[in-house]
C-alpha cells in the first residue's frame, strides 16, 4: 500500500495549471492558477516569452490556457499594474523554499508607495546576514506584483535588478507613489 503522503504528492503533481495572458503598458501579463490559488504572475514582452517562462517554472505540469477561469482575476492584475487599483486581495500559492516564502511574506508587508532594502528584509525575517539570499529570493519570485519584489531597493535607495526589468520596476514604483 502506498502511504497517504505520497498519494497527495502525486495528486498535486498531476494538477493542471490554468493561465491566461493579457496586455498593458508594461507588456504582456500572464496569470496562472492551480488548485490553491495564483501560482504565477509573469511579465514579458510577448505571449511566447511569458508562456515559455511558465513552462520552465512548471515543467511537469499540464498547462491549459483558460480565459473563462481567469476572466475576473486577469483584469484585476492588469488594473493593479496600470495603477488603477491600489491593492490585490487574491489567494496566492507560490512554490518555493521555506526561506523564500519567509522573504515573500515580508515583501507583502511593504506598503504600496514604500520601499525597503534587501538588508531591511533580511532583518525583518531574523536573518540579518542573508542580504544576498534575500536578493536571490526576490529574483526567484514567481508572482510579480502581488508579491511586490519591485519594492526592494539597494541600501542606498538606488534601484537594482528586477526579474522583469528595471524599467518596469521604476514604472511600478512611480505609479504606486502617485496613489
Amino acid at each position: 500500500m502506498i502511504p497517504a503522503v505520497r498519494l497527495r504528492k502525486v495528486a498535486t503533481m498531476n494538477t493542471a495549471i490554468h493561465f491566461d495572458i493579457g496586455s498593458g503598458t508594461l507588456g504582456r501579463v500572464l496569470v496562472a492558477v492551480n488548485g490553491q490559488g495564483i501560482c504565477a504572475i509573469l511579465l514579458g514582452d510577448s505571449a511566447q516569452s511569458v508562456t515559455r517562462e511558465l513552462r520552465q517554472r512548471f515543467p511537469a505540469m499540464q498547462l491549459r490556457r483558460d480565459t473563462a477561469r481567469l476572466a475576473r482575476v486577469l483584469p484585476q492584475i492588469i488594473e493593479f499594474a496600470e495603477g488603477a487599483r491600489a491593492e490585490l486581495d487574491l489567494p496566492l500559492a507560490p512554490a518555493g523554499t521555506e526561506f523564500q516564502r519567509r522573504v515573500w511574506r515580508a515583501l507583502r508587508r511593504i506598503p504600496a508607495g514604500s520601499t525597503a532594502s534587501y538588508a531591511d528584509i533580511a532583518r525583518r525575517i531574523d536573518a540579518p546576514r542573508s542580504c544576498r539570499a534575500v536578493a536571490q529570493a526576490c529574483g526567484a519570485n514567481p508572482i510579480a506584483l502581488a508579491i511586490p519584489c519591485h519594492r526592494v531597493v539597494r541600501s542606498d535607495g538606488a534601484l537594482s535588478g528586477y526579474r522583469w526589468g528595471v524599467a518596469r520596476k521604476r514604472t511600478l514604483l512611480q505609479r504606486e507613489a502617485r496613489r
